[in-house]
């Protein structure tokens, strides 16, 4: 065997050693996020005192602990509530958030650039120092425990995703802009219909992280709901846990009941939703 021979056979071996600890890096990845789901929805079908058993595969499945979810909780209203509040948001931030940044991305106006790093500056502001003067106002338009509170704070738009929009609208050709001014279409038939339908991958993506954000959100309802009638499912998961003695298998088998939305959710919204994260510069590129 001469030594170029042998030199080759040495890169291919480090080439397959170092797939295969990427691979293995990776498979760890994926257990810490998997583990723990895994483990939830094995621990949901079994009894109190089995809970701790490290059999991931109950003997005697217990599937009413599930049916015991909806006896303790209301959870189809709360299902039913945070889909509303999810549903109303993802709506006002697609829309807003895409005129903005079609407006920063598109449009000549002075001092653009300094209004666009101020609005994004915003981003380094932590969501608890806005809480109390949110709530303040939330109180003063008698807002509070109502599904309004919910609903108008976040429909505006937001600084993440008006940046988002912007850079996904910068990645558009100029040419179907002034095509479309050509043939006699203003500004607002240049967004609504030639560049807005071309941005649906980062609308995909605005969407579902939008959709994502509200529904686990957990601080903003439990500062303005009281009322289970108008609660969501994060504020009933901690109404499910006891002062003394919490039952750990419905507590998880409500969590899972709770997790399923977001799976649809990302299952149907896959392809666009990693095709929009390619385009728009969130991968890193």
């Amino acid at each position: 065997m001469n030594s170029a021979t042998a030199r080759g056979q040495q890169r291919i071996l480090r080439r397959t050693m170092r797939g295969a600890l990427g691979y293995v890096v990776l498979i760890g990845i994926a257990w810490c996020a998997v583990g723990p789901i895994l483990w939830a929805l094995s621990a949901s079908l079994k009894t109190e005192g089995a809970v701790s058993d490290p059999n991931p595969i109950p003997a005697e499945p217990h599937w009413a602990n599930y049916g015991e979810v909806f006896v303790l909780l209301p959870l189809g209203r709360m299902l039913f509530n945070t889909a509303v509040y999810a549903g109303c948001v993802t709506a006002g931030q697609v829309f807003f958030c895409s005129l903005a940044g079609y407006a920063f991305a598109r449009l000549r106006f002075p001092g653009r650039e300094i209004l666009f790093l101020a609005y994004l500056a915003t981003l380094m502001v932590p969501l608890t120092v806005t809480v109390i003067p949110q709530f303040i106002l939330m109180r003063t338009f008698g807002w509070v425990d109502t599904p309004w509170a919910m609903i108008v704070p976040g429909l505006f738009g937001s600084a993440f995703g008006t940046y988002l929009m912007r850079q996904f609208f910068r990645t558009l050709p100029a040419e179907l802009e002034e095509a479309a001014i050509l043939d006699g279409c203003g500004t607002w038939q240049v967004y609504r219909r030639v560049l807005l339908p071309h941005a649906r991958p980062a609308v995909m993506v605005l969407a579902v992280l939008t959709w994502i954000t509200v529904w686990n959100d957990f601080l903003w309802p439990l500062v303005m709901i009281q009322r289970n009638q108008i609660a969501t499912v994060t504020l009933g998961l901690v109404r499910l846990q006891g002062q003394y003695h919490t039952e750990w298998p419905i507590l998880l088998a409500a969590a899972v009941i709770v997790l399923v939305p977001l799976l649809v959710v990302y299952a149907v919204a896959q392809k666009s939703f990693v095709r929009g994260i390619a385009q728009s510069g969130l991968g890193g590129r």
